[in-house]
């Protein structure tokens, strides 16, 4: 078999249903082979590699499957550049499969070559420049495992064309190679009991889950945990969805857009519980202040995270699903019975619940304009009523809007909820929805955007019309870079640095969106009133194809409460 073929039935050998892939000439023998297994594997066309990478990041997180991506050689690959690093920062499962010049060329500069490992080597969890077709197997198989044990992260695979051409008999079974590497690992007994006697001591417990629970498939136990012990659960942005937002015990998001009473929380605890989280500046603001005033339990799969950015008094590595597996089993032992709900805490919730009550999370509305946060709680209304939110899955770009999805559109299911975290990439909204839908066909799924972050991945409209994907998309339009121009507004006076994007007021010009949409075969609206809202959402989410309702509003609404970065609890901005 050629190289090309082994690759592509080493895909399916694993279980692949859908690729997304750009093709060039480096990579053209594996589109050759990919059309030879089209009943098996479905492969999707995107209209620029960052577009076909970002699908793969929402099929991956929306399945727990690892994402498939292919690129041609340099520029093509190079657009892989932001995927990768955001699937590093945000621990998803992709494979990224670039092109590459022959192996009789390399680093000679040849036409379209660039040292896709060299480049990417800070940002992939690991990665492979094939010069042997002979390995393809075993470097197929290893990657897989590597992208989906332990914590998840992308792994590159650089593959010259000669390789792909190449034919050899293929080993399908090669062993692998790894040493040193043990991803795996449970926690045992002797390393939880201590959690469980802080809980004794403990007055006014706290637990901060993050994305960690969705990649150990831990949600059912954390929940299982949380209301054995009676204790309150905070959520960061990629823990949303991990633990069901209608519960008592849910204070919804903490960290810098989090609310009042999630962050007051935090700050008063006795012990934080901080399971699959690894303590970011957007969550903790001054580190030295941040949850100074109690012990620290720290569960975590990736040991370099432990006591990175806050020492942990009682580290624990290992699997979180694992641990709060073990947690449950033993808090349902007689010996623990003293720890199970009943009272216990009762004092600490009732002043949870005077802060809830004081702090409630508000929501801002006006009959003379649609705020975006109105808009984006109405439409979680309109599907909650509906009996639909379980069948939703939430996909944004990165700004206010997706701050304001955040706090408004409440998710009770882990896996519903796709956004660049880390990262933070603007144009990530859009093809991470059309990945999700693609995943999940029956779904419900949704993009929240801006119309900066919107326009980044805007060409990806002509694949949800060519490849018949029917993501709705949210357009919250206020004409400017919305998250900067409140930076501009609370700490730099309001001088605005290039945040308006725009034409200039003296030329009152500004992208036609439903023309651009409807250019692409997608249908779209504009609406300006109030009272459109409700019947303009409810004629998205009825639409059968892909949709784009522009919404226009304000762009001096901010994003409130705010922690300035940096700063802690003491300096949060309410109003």
């Amino acid at each position: 078999m050629s190289g090309a073929d082994i690759l592509v039935q080493a895909l399916v050998n694993h279980g692949v249903d859908t690729v997304f892939a750009y093709p060039g000439g480096a990579s053209m023998p594996i589109h050759q082979a990919l059309t030879r297994y089209a009943d098996k594997i479905r492969t999707i066309l995107p209209r620029h590699e960052q577009g076909g990478g970002f699908m793969a990041h929402g099929y991956a997180r929306t399945t727990g499957k690892p994402g498939i991506c292919f690129s041609t050689s340099g520029p093509g690959a190079t657009n892989f550049v932001t995927n990768i690093a955001d699937a590093k920062m945000d621990s998803v499962p992709l494979i990224v499969i670039t092109g590459q010049v022959g192996t009789n060329v390399l680093g000679s500069d040849a036409f379209q070559e660039t040292p896709m490992v060299e480049i990417c080597r800070g940002i992939t969890k690991h990665h492979y420049l094939v010069t042997r077709t002979e390995d393809l197997t075993r470097v197929m198989k290893e990657a897989f495992h590597i992208a989906t044990t332990g914590r998840p992260g992308p792994v590159l695979i650089d593959m010259p064309k000669d390789v792909q051409n190449r034919t050899v008999v293929p080993n399908w079974d090669p062993p692998m190679n790894l040493p040193g590497y043990k991803p795996t690992r449970r926690a045992p007994r002797k390393e939880l009991q201590p959690i469980l006697d802080a809980l004794r001591q403990s007055k006014k417990p706290f637990i901060y889950a993050g994305g960690g629970v969705i990649h150990s498939e831990a949600s059912a136990f954390l929940r299982e945990f949380a209301e054995r012990a009676g204790i309150p659960v905070g959520l960061t942005l990629h823990g949303l969805g991990t633990f069901p937002a209608d519960h008592y015990l849910c204070l919804q998001m903490l960290g810098m857009h989090g609310t009042v009473y999630s962050n007051y929380a935090v700050n008063d605890a006795d012990l934080l519980l901080a399971f699959g989280v690894r303590f970011d500046d957007r969550v903790t603001g001054k580190l030295a202040e941040f949850a100074k005033h109690g012990k620290i339990v720290h569960i975590d799969i990736d040991k370099s995270e432990i006591h990175k950015n806050k020492h942990a008094h009682i580290p624990v590595h290992g699997d979180l699903g694992g641990a709060l597996e073990d947690l449950c089993a033993m808090l349902r032992e007689d010996d623990n019975a003293d720890l199970v709900a009943g009272g216990r805490y009762t004092d600490w919730l009732r002043q949870i619940d005077a802060w809830r009550e004081a702090e409630p999370m508000k929501c801002p509305d006006r009959e003379d304009a649609i705020l975006p946060q109105a808009a984006i709680k109405r439409l979680w209304e309109i599907i909650r009523d509906r009996g639909q939110i379980d069948n939703t899955i939430m996909t944004t770009g990165v700004g206010q809007h997706q701050m304001w999805a955040a706090q408004f559109f409440h998710l009770n299911k882990p896996r519903t909820w796709v956004t660049s975290g880390g990262l933070g990439t603007m144009g990530f909204g859009l093809p991470a929805a059309m990945g999700a839908k693609v995943a999940h066909p029956d779904a419900i799924v949704i993009d929240v955007d801006g119309d900066g972050s919107f326009q980044m991945n805007i060409q990806e409209l002509a694949c949800c019309y060519a490849e018949k994907i029917a993501p709705k998309i949210l357009l919250l339009n206020n004409q400017h870079l919305g998250m900067v121009v409140q930076w501009e507004d609370r700490f730099f006076g309001s001088n605005r640095g290039h945040t308006y994007l725009g034409a200039g007021a003296d030329q009152e010009w500004y992208p036609n969106f439903v023309k651009i949409a409807e250019g692409f075969g997608v249908k779209g609206r504009a609406i300006t009133d109030r009272k459109d809202l409700d019947e303009a959402l409810i004629e998205m989410l009825d639409h059968d194809g892909p949709y784009l309702l522009d919404v226009h509003v304000p762009h001096q609404e901010h994003v409130l409460p705010m922690i300035p970065a940096g700063m802690t609890v003491k300096d949060i901005i309410k109003a």
